[in-house]
């Protein structure tokens, strides 16, 4: 924004000093030849009048001998008279100094020479006039009459250096006037553009902030009158952002607690069973319910820009925290075996075939263990829930590892990868053209058991991935980004 501006504000400014400085430019060569001109014209009637004066008097000097019975000037009294003329003309010229010549009547030129044109025919009849000839520059002729034997003409030759002489200077001058315009136009625009500029790079830092789940950022409105009518509305969406997040975590946190009471209900039959396996069994399920709902009312009341970062670093795919995924560490096999072992009774009450494969060690990723369990159980669930009786199943685990460094003398290495999470039946499948996103099942659900185990799968650095199963039904695979541990190689 900031360059487009300063861009612009060249170009106008080069196209307005251009517009008025070139007319201006010109304008003074034009006015340097006029002034040129009119000195030359001057130059070649004071040339015309003094030799005129010098030619007339051998003139004068033949009348004078008329009367003493001398009929016309002696040679001697006219080249007298050429030689005062041609001084004359001589004084005229100098280094610097327009060429200055006087063409007599009989042909004969004072000063430098000089072609007998039609131009100097034209004087002769009387006329004085100024003309540009084909080899550029301009001549003032002045015709000098009065003088034996024909009218002479003085002419004032001017170059075309002479012709425009200081109009380079005043060029210079006007291009320079015109350059520190362009500068202190530059100059303002680029002040303002750095406004223009400050106001929305602050505004886009709110606005990040925000993203991120800083929900306290709020934008100074500053700059001009629309992004300070930006600014207003951004802070007007950040409150109305902040409020509703508020009252849904409100609404969540008070819903997991109501659960509470009957939970508590079921704790207490549980442990008025006769029969004591059966109690135990309901017990630890009934303790892993409260987990969960005690689970659910945190998450509801953490702060929300604790809440949002961890929404935007999901969304943005950058994963959680470095120190967080070391912090967080579950073995997928014990977790997905333990879970499978769960819901084994309900598969064979149902005629289904449940198979479990994992490797015969651990599997760390970097999952929180209560998390990792619930979303086993919601892709174990939704086989239950959305497939027919005797539909089996198969949960398999597997640990996809790249070694990340050699080992030491003691045989140690690092290893890092990929522990995948598959979960196949055969059921019907997924409907044609269906994508599981939260809210939305296709299968008459609420859509967010898939949801639970993309953000779980996510949150570890994986990824979630729905399709077909060999037989036709669904298989649905969860990756999770491996803990690095150490691996003794023998």
């Amino acid at each position: 924004m900031r360059r487009s501006l300063l861009l612009l504000t060249a170009a106008t400014t080069a196209l307005v000093l251009a517009a008025l400085l070139v007319p201006l430019a010109l304008l003074t060569r034009s006015h340097a030849a006029d002034r040129a001109t009119a000195d030359a014209t001057s130059r070649a009637h004071s040339l015309a009048t003094g030799v005129g004066q010098a030619l007339a008097g051998a003139q004068g000097g033949a009348r004078g001998g008329d009367r003493s019975g001398v009929q016309g000037a002696g040679p001697g009294e006219t080249s007298d008279a050429r030689r005062v003329a041609a001084g004359i003309v001589d004084s005229a010229n100098g280094p610097g100094l327009p060429r200055t010549s006087v063409v007599l009547a009989d042909g004969a030129v004072l000063g430098p020479a000089t072609p007998v044109t039609d131009a100097v025919r034209l004087a002769r009849y009387g006329r004085a006039f100024t003309y540009e000839p084909p080899g550029g520059g301009r001549t003032v002729l002045v015709p000098v009459q009065g003088v034996a034997g024909g009218t002479a003409v003085a002419l004032v030759a001017l170059t075309e250096s002479q012709l425009h002489a200081g109009t380079l200077a005043s060029s210079l001058e006007i291009a320079g006037i015109g350059a520190a315009l362009v500068l202190l136009g530059l100059l303002v625009a680029d002040r303002l553009g750095a406004r223009l500029v400050g106001s929305a790079r602050r505004l886009s830092q709110v606005a990040d902030r925000l993203a991120a789940g800083d929900l306290t950022a709020r934008a100074e409105p500053s700059g001009p009158p629309e992004l300070r009518a930006v600014a207003r509305e951004v802070n007007h969406l950040a409150d109305r952002i902040d409020a509703f997040l508020t009252a849904e975590r409100e609404n969540a946190a008070d819903l997991a607690h109501r659960l509470r009471t009957p939970v508590a209900a079921l704790r207490l039959d549980a442990e008025g069973l006769r029969d004591p396996a059966e109690a135990e069994r309901i017990a630890a399920d009934v303790a892993a319910l409260e987990r969960s709902v005690d689970e659910v009312i945190r998450t509801a009341r953490k702060p929300l820009r604790e809440a949002g970062r961890a929404v935007a670093t999901v969304r943005t795919g950058q994963g959680p925290d470095p120190a967080a995924r070391r912090g967080a560490c579950a073995d997928l096999a014990a977790v997905a075996r333990e879970r499978a072992d769960f819901w084994r009774p309900l598969a064979e009450d149902q005629g289904r075939e449940l198979a479990f494969a994992a490797p015969g060690g651990p599997v760390p990723v970097r999952a929180d263990p209560a998390g990792l369990a619930a979303a086993v159980d919601a892709l174990i669930g939704n086989v239950f829930d959305h497939t027919p009786d005797g539909a089996g199943l198969r949960v398999t685990v597997a640990h996809e590892d790249t070694a990340m460094g050699t080992g030491t003398e003691s045989g140690t290495g690092a290893r890092s990868g990929t522990a995948r999470l598959t979960v196949e039946d055969d059921g019907p499948g997924f409907p044609v053209g269906h994508v599981p996103e939260r809210g939305h099942s296709g299968g008459g659900s609420t859509g967010l058991g898939l949801d639970i185990v993309r953000r779980a799968a996510e949150e570890s650095g994986g990824s979630l991935e729905c399709g077909t199963a060999a037989g036709g039904g669904a298989r649905v695979t969860a990756r999770f980004g491996t803990a690095e541990v150490a691996q003794q190689d023998g």
